[in-house]
């Protein structure tokens, strides 16, 4: 019976260290082993294959055409190799969760938060649902969501604050509003709270309004914004670099604050909603990590 051939996973990291860098100096550095140690864990993978895998002078190191073959088995196996270990000393925790998020939320740092989430429980099924905030509250009431993560009025008490914010005007910066003509306001279709927001302070203030565009995602109000037909509200922290805070100008009415809030489904297993709402928790919201977002 032939000896069975297994390829020991840390000399494969070694040599696709080397493979990548092509360089026994910089794979010692990379993995912390001297190069010594490298040199060894090539020998003896060549060793295992029976093939000359690298070539190496006093000038240069490269592959053997049985090197590049190896490469690509080598990110295959150690794939699936990370993959097992990832499962198997990840949590136990099982099931289903039916996760919605408002799509400016979910442009942010959600999608890192919800890659790492998977990776820490691999084995449950994470559904993401994304639109308008207030759909999603209503498929929570409604028990197709076991978590939301949503914009919703200040003060409200209701769910698990993330963030308060500011609501501001914006524009380009170069619009101009002449006090005597109506607003050109850019906003969600109803039912919208920065659309809200935007009216009632408005009216409120005694300023005549008109809608120039209405549209159900972020990306829609920004572009309209950025093509200068109007002004749309978004919470202070999440203005693009390229658009201009308006607030305080052409006697724009003041705007009430915003909440980024999590909200849960009492009927939903605890275990799951508690740790994806921990990490959300912890999401670095502050303007820095802002780009395209804005509140709906």
């Amino acid at each position: 019976m032939a000896q069975e051939t297994n390829f020991d996973p840390v000399l494969l990291r070694t040599f696709l260290a080397v493979a990548n860098g092509l360089s026994f100096t910089r794979a010692a550095e990379q993995l912390g082993l001297s190069q010594p140690t490298v040199s060894q864990h090539i020998r003896r993978l060549e060793e295992a294959a029976k093939r000359q895998l690298v070539r190496r002078d006093t000038r240069s190191v490269s592959l053997t055409d049985n090197g590049q073959a190896m490469a690509g088995f080598a990110r295959t196996i150690l794939a699936a190799n990370d993959e097992a270990v990832s499962y198997f000393t990840g949590s136990a925790m099982s099931g289903r969760l039916r996760f919605g998020a408002a799509d400016e939320l979910a442009l942010s740092e959600l999608p890192t938060i919800l890659r790492q989430f998977r990776e820490l429980y691999p084995r449950i099924n994470l559904e993401l649902t994304v639109t308008q905030s207030g759909t999603l509250y209503r498929r929570l009431a409604a028990n197709h969501l076991d978590l939301i993560f949503i914009n919703q009025e200040a003060d409200l008490g209701r769910g698990t604050l993330v963030r308060r914010d500011r609501l501001v005007w914006v524009g380009i910066d170069r619009l101009q509003l002449a006090p005597e003509q109506p607003v050109p306001v850019i906003t969600y279709h109803a039912p919208s709270l920065s659309r809200s927001a935007a009216i009632d302070s408005l009216d409120a203030a005694g300023r005549t309004w008109r809608i120039t565009c209405n549209t159900r995602e972020i990306n829609g109000v920004l572009a309209a914004t950025r093509a200068g037909i109007g002004i749309c509200v978004l919470a202070q922290s999440r203005v693009p670099g390229d658009l201009r805070i308006l607030s305080g100008r052409f006697d724009l009415p003041a705007l009430p604050d915003v909440e980024m809030a999590l909200v849960d489904n009492p009927r939903s297993s605890r275990e799951p909603v508690e740790a994806l709402s921990r990490a959300i928790v912890n999401l670095p919201l502050g303007p820095h990590a802002a780009t395209d977002r804005g509140p709906r």
